[in-house]
């Protein structure tokens, strides 16, 4: 540490709506929410850990409001009043907060009637009276009047230079200065005040003068010192707006300068001398991460590991809390015990002797983490940069292939030849003695296969294993919410690891300035890929024992891992598309926009961009004067596809148009725009890319292009399908499960009516349509089929109303009826949300677990989303797993039967798309109608058929 005494004040009521905003609702084990106290705690962890690598503080506080009024209240009983009251799951948290400070052995100041400001300011200006700098970690502006203050005055005995105040903006990672702030505010810190008076503050309430905003405001004290000075000046203005409002506004404008003024001599109920950094006791941090269930910074502390290299003063020396017993909720597993990561350890390999050594070592290793680095994200366009691999934790090792600069006469570093590397890794990479293991594996078999002729097996993947036990938490598993997110390398490696993984752009840099892989020096390359190869390695070995433990063997080992290797043959397959067709759909769909936005012009009677959400509102809601307006915060209405569908169902048929121009926008830009530019340019066909979890319920998602949101049943978007065709001499085929959710509505929920009218081959919405209405037509038909449906996805009165057009009352007694006749449904969501309620999760027939860590939030609108997405996650994910094992079983099946050569291509929700010769049409659809209808089996036998449709067509719309 420096010698001269640096004071770090942190504004600590900002680091926790930031908290609050950045994470999703988390609850600890006792059920508290503890979202924002994760947050807050990391944030803070970061911080110190920072500025200790930066020999920053050697003083440090963190400052807090007490309570939402100050003596600000007592001069204008409208400050802070349009202020919302904090979030209901906030207000547990705060408590919270302060145990978590106290928990890191710092000071926690807050002070009864005052606001952390004025604290910050009182503690700033005595410590530059010591000689100390100080640094106020915020980026509140009104705490930008205090910037640049050097104490030279009024200095504490025996203190000869006094110290200066900056400040740090840890969301923008910059220091603000003096500089910074004139910057920003066009006047130095000393009258940021004036400034402010002026353009008053809607977030505080602090009035200043209507109508001047910053830039007013600012030339106004530029050109007349102080804000006394402008309002002196104001008579003698010429007369416009600017001197009514400088006149009218005076008083207001003298109160918000006391309103916005810093508080310099409140009391300090700490000591400056007590702020001291001297390290952090494990004992009550370790303790309170254990309270609460934050498994990974526990074991980052357990690692005395702030950061790769050495111990920093939030960061001791491993405390003697390693044997703290595991909490029994979630995902609290005792980790297997690893050193800390060390990059140095790692070997760069670049001769074919070394290669062999490492190649002979992993065989006897027998598990062999493997990474590949590569130009692009793009498997089927990316080239192959290198290969890395780990056996053990730190025992890793990065095989440069392509480094070196891109021009032909760059010079090359030394690295192992392509081909030669190849022969040599081809036979471990594709030994059934050794088990590779990836992260998202299924990116690096594209790679290797299209790139070395190399197909890897067997494999295990730690991402799918992640997903496979915490699908819906993503962060300690103390619940998160994020629908197939936080499986990703780093954020595993930050969850289960307590480590940080180096990321692309430390590497190869952003923007212009960005270099391809390739041109990475190896030094910094094997750094970063090797550390992938050891992390996922640790990964596996930390995650793998999970799926015994905690009931993920299953599903993970029958359903998702032995797709991994069809979905990546599926990407490489791709699928041609007609480029010719496709552009004349674009212009087609230009010309109706075209028309349809004159319609638009003439029902509006002006012209305006439809594609303007601001701009729509203002016609519909202002011009047109509809009902039903709301706008949101940044003060324009909302005009998204509910509001404009109520407005159709009004009668107005200016909103039924934009939304006609609006799916044409998007199906031209996502589909008959985006495909032609999609088209490989090496095989002209199309390659989706599968993600295997991203959608919780543990459907298959497809981007790049995204092929599952295609319009089904309407006339353009069987235009869309059309474009998707066969090579010359082939025809494509479609097989589709029938009605499969309803189909295990019928088996889950137990319902004898509907498995009788499964069984018998019955139409289920004209049944159904039978048992609630008590005749059979077009309209009973059709308002069967939308209840059937809505009801698995718990949908409310006042949701089912809106669908089928009636009043709430009338749509709940629909409700109502269809459980009088199917009580099974009823007893189903009951029992469903009861366990999902007790346990977390609901779970699949085949044992896949969904996370709903919202399900008993205070909130009603979270807690009613939660019970929506329970009711439907059991029968969705058992569907998405039933097609998971078709698929798995597919190419297999055909093989037998001599149809090795047919290509499955696609999958989208409840459907498979194949292409084959036309002439093996007869004998493929009854092995593939087949492998369909008995996937379930034997693991789960269902009382209701799966039924499925087949067709073929040179073209998937004729084949769907």
């Amino acid at each position: 540490m420096a010698d001269k005494q640096h004071l770090y004040l942190v504004d600590g009521s900002a680091y926790i709506f930031r908290a609050y905003h950045r994470l999703p609702p988390l609850t600890n084990p006792a059920g508290t929410p503890v979202g924002a106290v994760y947050g807050y705690t990391t944030m803070l962890w970061k911080l110190a850990d920072d500025l200790d690598k930066a020999d920053g503080p050697t003083h440090l506080a963190v400052i807090l409001d007490k309570g939402a009024t100050s003596f600000r209240n007592e001069i204008y009983d409208q400050y802070k009043a349009h202020r919302p009251d904090p979030p209901e799951d906030l207000v547990p948290q705060f408590p919270l907060i302060r145990d978590a400070t106290r928990a890191f052995s710092l000071p926690c100041i807050e002070e009864d009637n005052l606001e952390a400001d004025d604290i910050i300011a009182t503690y700033a200006r005595a410590a530059t009276r010591r000689g100390w700098d100080v640094t106020i970690v915020s980026s509140d502006k009104d705490l930008m009047q205090l910037i640049g203050q050097c104490a030279d005055e009024h200095l504490d005995p025996g203190v000869t230079e006094g110290g200066c105040i900056d400040m740090l903006d840890t969301m923008k990672n910059a220091r603000i200065g003096r500089d910074e702030v004139i910057e920003k505010f066009g006047v130095p810190p000393e009258l940021v005040g004036d400034v402010l008076a002026l353009m008053g503050d809607s977030v505080d309430n602090v009035p200043g003068i209507y109508g001047i905003g910053p830039k007013t405001a600012a030339k106004l004290i530029q050109d007349h010192g102080t804000l006394t000075a402008a309002l002196d000046a104001a008579p003698e203005m010429k007369a416009s707006k600017l001197k009514e409002r400088l006149i009218e506004g005076r008083e207001m404008a003298e109160l918000s300068r006391v309103l916005v003024e810093l508080k310099c001599d409140c009391p300090m109920p700490v000591d400056l001398d007590d702020m001291k950094l001297d390290g952090v006791p494990p004992e009550p941090l370790a303790a309170f991460l254990t309270e609460h269930g934050f498994t990974s910074l526990l074991k980052r502390l357990d690692d005395g590991k702030g950061s790769p290299d050495r111990p920093t003063q939030l960061n001791p020396a491993k405390p003697q809390t390693a044997g703290a017993p595991a909490s029994p909720q979630g995902n609290r597993q005792p980790l297997p015990e690893m050193p800390p990561v060390d990059r140095t350890a790692y070997e760069c390999v670049t001769t074919p002797e070394r290669l062999q050594h490492w190649v002979k070592r992993a065989f006897a290793a027998r598990v062999v983490a493997i990474d590949t680095e590569t130009s692009s994200l793009d498997a089927m366009r990316a080239e192959l940069a290198g290969i890395s691999i780990a056996l053990e934790p730190n025992d890793a090792c990065y095989i440069p292939l392509a480094h070196g600069g891109s021009d032909m006469f760059a010079e090359k570093p030394q690295q192992v030849d392509r081909s030669a590397a190849y022969a040599m890794l081809k036979p471990l990479l594709e030994s059934d003695a050794v088990l590779k293991v990836g992260q998202n594996i299924k990116y690096d078999l594209n790679i290797l296969s299209r790139c070395a002729g190399i197909h890897v097996a067997p494999i295990d993947d730690t991402m799918i294993v992640s997903f496979a036990l915490d699908a819906g938490r993503s962060i300690d598993g103390i619940g998160a919410g994020g629908i197939g997110g936080g499986h990703g390398m780093d954020e595993l490696a930050q969850r289960h690891l307590g480590h940080k993984t180096l990321t692309f752009k430390d590497i190869c840099g952003t923007g212009k300035k960005a270099i391809p892989f390739g041109e990475v020096p190896l030094d910094k390359a094997t750094e970063y890929a090797a550390e992938d190869a050891d992390v996922t390695w640790r990964l596996w070995k930390t995650l793998k024992p999970r799926l015994a433990q905690e009931a993920g063997t299953q599903v993970y080992e029958r359903v998702d891992r032995p797709l991994i290797p069809v979905v990546a043959a599926m990407e490489r397959n791709g699928i041609k598309v007609d480029r010719a067709g496709l552009a004349r759909l674009s212009e087609e769909f230009a010309t109706e926009m075209a028309r349809i936005e004159q319609e638009v012009y003439a029902e509006a009677g002006t012209e305006f961009t439809i594609g303007s959400p601001k701009q729509l509102g203002d016609i519909l809601f202002d011009k047109m004067g509809y009902k039903g307006g709301r706008k949101g915060k940044s003060g324009q209405y909302s005009t998204d596809q509910a509001i404009l569908e109520g407005l159709a169902n009004q009668g107005a048929t200016v909103a039924t148009k934009v939304l006609e121009w609006r799916q044409l926008s998007k199906l031209k830009s996502t589909y008959t725009d985006a495909l032609q530019a999609a088209i490989n340019p090496d095989t002209g066909r199309v390659h989706t890319s599968y993600s295997l979890v991203g959608a919780q319920t543990g459907r298959l998602s497809s981007t790049d292009p995204n092929l599952q949101n295609i319009p089904i049943r309407t006339e353009i978007g069987r235009q869309i399908r059309d474009a998707f065709v066969a090579e010359d001499g082939n025809v494509l085929l479609a097989a589709d499960y029938s009605q499969i959710e309803l189909r295990l509505a019928a088996h889950m929920a137990d319902v004898p009516q509907l498995k009788d009218a499964f069984a018998s081959g019955e139409d289920i919405h004209s049944r159904t349509a039978e048992e609630m209405f008590g005749t059979v037509d077009r309209d009973t038909r059709a308002r069967a089929k939308t209840v059937n449906f809505a009801i698995l996805y718990g949908i409310s009165r006042w949701g089912l109303g809106g669908r089928l057009g009636i009043e709430a009352d009338e749509a709940q007694a629909i409700i109502d009826t269809y459980f009088q006749r199917f009580p099974g449904i009823q007893h189903y969501i009951h029992a469903t949300l009861e366990s999902v309620r007790a346990k977390g999760y609901s779970e699949t027939l085949f044992g896949r677990k969904t996370w709903f860590p919202r399900i008993n939030s205070k909130n009603p609108n979270e807690r009613a989303g939660s019970e929506r997405a329970a009711i439907n996650a059991p029968i969705q994910g058992t569907s998405a797993d039933i097609i998971k094992r078709a698929m798995a079983r597919m190419m297999p099946a055909l093989e037998a039967a001599g149809l090795g050569h047919i290509r499955m291509l696609l999958q989208v929700h409840d459907e498979l798309v194949f292409e084959l010769p036309e002439g093996d049409v007869a004998a493929a659809t009854p092995v593939i109608g087949r492998v369909m209808a008995e996937a379930a089996e034997p693991a789960v036998r269902l009382d209701v058929p799966l039924g499925i449709e087949i067709g073929t067509g040179r073209s998937w719309g004729t084949a769907h």
